[in-house]
């Protein structure tokens, strides 16, 4: 058992700016990486009472014929409807928020690093020490996104004004990350800020 929790460490940044490569490089030098995309996605697996949830709110017609939630199709009802939007977070976040504390109960790791998208818009910020955000310009992440996901100019510029902005992301962040150039690059600030993690984790925290 640890004598104390790990530190933890918030890992965030808008769609497409390279979150998943710096949480590699992280996974890479033994370091555990909790992802909250993938908590949301386990929270509302059938027989979970956040999915039973989520239908009463907004109907059947959001499960596929296997039982499971069509994430797109809910994605789709949600986008546009900040007041649906606020509905789904109200039942979400909470399940993501218990199953969060459970993971991080098992870490026995000196820090954990926990990759939130939506740290800024979610109000998870609460759930980390410090806040590392993944950076490059709107114009570089259009064109990733464009490239990855096969969207048009159209829609990932309307994916893009739905998060926070850069901004906002920065002002947030204890540190930064610039993902402008290439992996290496990426790996070598990572290496650099696991050094400087471990030391936080062995300091005495209040």
């Amino acid at each position: 058992m640890r004598a104390s929790a790990p530190f933890r460490v918030g890992l965030t940044g808008g769609i497409a700016s390279g979150k998943s490569a710096a949480a590699a490089a992280f996974a890479r030098r033994g370091v555990p990486v909790i992802d909250t995309d993938q908590l949301a996605r386990e929270v509302v697996e059938p027989g979970q009472p956040a999915l039973a949830a989520v239908v009463a709110e907004f109907g059947a017609n959001l499960l596929g014929q296997d039982g499971r939630l069509d994430r797109r199709r809910l994605r789709a009802l949600v986008f546009a409807d900040a007041a649906r939007r606020r509905r789904l977070e109200a039942i979400l976040h909470p399940a993501i928020r218990a199953a969060l504390a459970a993971r991080i109960a098992s870490v026995t790791a000196p820090y954990v690093v926990i990759a939130i998208p939506l740290l800024v818009e979610s109000g998870l910020g609460d759930s980390v020490e410090r806040v590392l955000a993944v950076d490059c310009p709107p114009a570089l992440q259009l064109a990733r996104l464009t490239a990855r996901d096969g969207e048009t100019g159209t829609a990932a510029a309307a994916i893009l004004a739905a998060q926070a902005s850069r901004e906002q992301r920065l002002a947030a962040a204890d540190d930064v990350l610039d993902n402008t150039g290439t992996l290496a690059a990426l790996d070598a600030q990572v290496g650099a800020l696991h050094e400087r993690y471990l030391a936080l984790a062995a300091a005495p925290r209040g």
